[in-house]
Parts: structure tokens; C-alpha cells; sequence
């Protein structure tokens, strides 16, 4: 744990206290173990991050406070008590959403950044081969296309009752149906990759949101890949998606991935709490590969 001292704010900044921050699990493990390439650490920053990879560095991106007014706030800043930050990077929370839930607002623009890339429509046949944060959030917003066949697929059995309270189908890998339109893949696994290259239909979409850092992976891209003539697309929330980056700003796509926290149902994905200054001791714990639970909030 490190100390600091903060400044008073300057110009056109805001003192925020913390009330809550959020792990993101994938992208915080691999910063974790010191696995961020070279060849792409500066894009992958955080806003407000300190220092350089590896070590030591201050990361993290998902954060809830209040300022000295009273309004809560959502922010892309690391994990600590308190903050300064310009008056432009704070979003309020709309009204109806709680601060704790509030934490979710980066994975959830990251699953609104993936279905606007990957063209998903009514009626659509969508499989999301992942129950990770992200791939639930992706699953629950296509779920809310009118007609729409979604199913959520992953190993780990307990990924089902989280399902079943966003009223998502679910299935274990040997269950999935094959033929999608669509296939999110967010299992940051090889194994998952080709499973969700092996379920996408003729002239299917496979949505990779998965990084793997220094990992090299391999991608079964012989057997019915060329013959199906399927399309293998990458989704980063770094650059807002294509189709939509005429016209919306980054701040307009957070504000709307907020909006889209205020379903109640969205609490089932935050599955534990650690104080601040527990934190230190519990990362090796929350970061293992296979750790159980969802998102896990930091408490101030």
C-alpha cells in the first residue's frame, strides 16, 4: 500500500472521496503478474494510472465516489481514498442507480462497445462463450434484443445461477448449439475460442473481447473456418465502435453503459467485498486463474 499526498484541486478539478472500486478481473490479473507487452503498455493505461509497468504502478479503472457537494460520481481512476480529477472525466450516476452497483459502468461500456461491433440485431441467434463479467453483460444486452436466441455458455456450473437471475439461457460447452449468427467469445481461454469458432454458422461473426497479454494462443483456424467463410473480429473499448464513432463521443458511451446499470438484477454480478486495506493481501486470492465469483468491490 502506498501513501500520497493529495493537492488541493486545481483548476477546473473536483476532490472526489471514494466510496467504491471494482476489480476488473482479466485486464487487473495480467497487469498483476507483470504480463503487459511491451509493444502495447502505453495503450493500455489506465486514464489515471501511476507509474509504468510493471511495477510499481497505480491501476485501475473503475471507481464511485462522491463529491465534496454530495454528488456521486462515476470515474476512471485507480484504487485509492480520494482523488483530484478534471470536472469533464466525472460522470454523475443517473438518477435510480446505486453507487455500489455503479462500479460496473467500465465493463459494461465495454460490452456495449462489442454488441455495436459485432451488428447484432432482433431475431439474431447469439451465443456468448464466456460467463465473466463481461460476457454476462454482453448476454444480458442481447437478450434485450426484441426476438433475440441467446444463450451464455461456460464450464463452471455455478456461471448458471447468475444466468438464470438476468433470465439468460445457459449451457455447458458440450450443450451449446451450434449454427449462431453471432458468437461473443470472453473466456480469455484457447479452449473457448474454438468452441466459439466451431458454433458459428455459415458466414457466421466470432467477437473476440478476450486479451491475453504476452500469451500466445493458438486459433484453430483450419477445419471449417475458410469453408464457412466465418469472420474473426476484434472489440477493444479503447476506440468506440465504428459504426458509431461519427457520432458518439467516449463520454456519451459511458454515460450510456451508467443508464444501462439501473436493471436491479445487474447486483448478481457482485459476488464479493474487500475493504481497502485488506486489499493488498487478498490480490494474489481474487486474481488466481479460476478464482471463483464475479466482480469483487473495494470498500472505503
Amino acid at each position: 500500500m502506498r501513501q500520497e499526498c493529495l493537492p488541493p484541486p486545481g483548476p477546473g478539478e473536483v476532490r472526489v472521496r471514494t466510496l467504491w472500486t471494482a476489480l476488473s478481473r482479466g485486464t487487473e490479473r495480467l497487469v498483476f503478474e507483470g504480463r503487459v507487452p511491451e509493444v502495447v503498455a502505453e495503450r493500455m493505461r489506465a486514464p489515471a494510472q501511476a507509474g509504468e509497468f510493471s511495477f510499481p504502478v497505480k491501476y485501475g479503472y473503475c471507481a464511485v465516489g462522491e463529491t465534496e457537494g454530495g454528488t456521486p460520481v462515476f470515474a476512471l481512476q485507480p484504487h485509492q481514498e480520494a482523488f483530484n480529477a478534471p470536472e469533464a472525466a466525472l460522470c454523475p450516476l443517473p438518477p435510480g442507480l446505486p453507487p455500489r452497483r455503479g462500479v460496473l459502468a467500465a465493463n459494461m461500456e465495454t460490452a456495449l462497445n462489442a454488441v455495436w461491433e459485432s451488428g447484432a440485431g432482433p431475431g439474431d441467434r447469439i451465443a456468448v462463450v464466456g460467463g465473466g463479467v463481461v460476457g454476462l453483460l454482453v448476454a444480458h444486452l442481447c437478450a434485450g434484443l426484441p426476438g433475440a436466441e441467446v444463450c451464455l455458455i461456460d464450464r463452471d456450473p455455478a456461471r448458471a445461477d447468475t444466468a438464470r437471475a438476468l433470465d439468460i439461457p445457459f449451457a455447458p460447452p458440450e450443450a451449446a448449439a451450434p449454427d449462431a449468427d453471432i458468437v461473443f467469445h470472453a473466456s480469455a481461454s484457447e479452449a473457448g475460442l474454438a468452441l466459439a469458432l466451431s458454433l458459428a454458422g455459415e458466414e457466421g461473426q466470432i467477437v473476440e473481447l478476450s486479451w491475453y497479454g504476452d500469451a500466445p494462443v493458438a486459433a484453430p483456424l483450419g477445419l471449417a473456418f475458410h469453408a464457412k467463410r466465418l469472420r474473426l473480429v476484434a472489440s477493444q473499448v479503447g476506440a468506440v465502435a465504428a459504426s458509431r464513432r461519427p457520432r458518439w463521443s467516449h463520454r456519451r458511451r459511458l454515460l450510456k453503459a451508467l443508464a444501462l446499470l439501473r436493471d436491479p438484477r445487474l447486483d448478481a454480478l457482485l459476488t464479493e467485498e474487500v475493504s481497502l486495506a485488506d486489499l493488498p493481501g487478498a490480490l494474489p486470492r481474487l486474481l488466481a486463474p479460476g478464482a471463483p465469483g464475479l466482480c469483487t468491490l473495494i470498500r472505503y
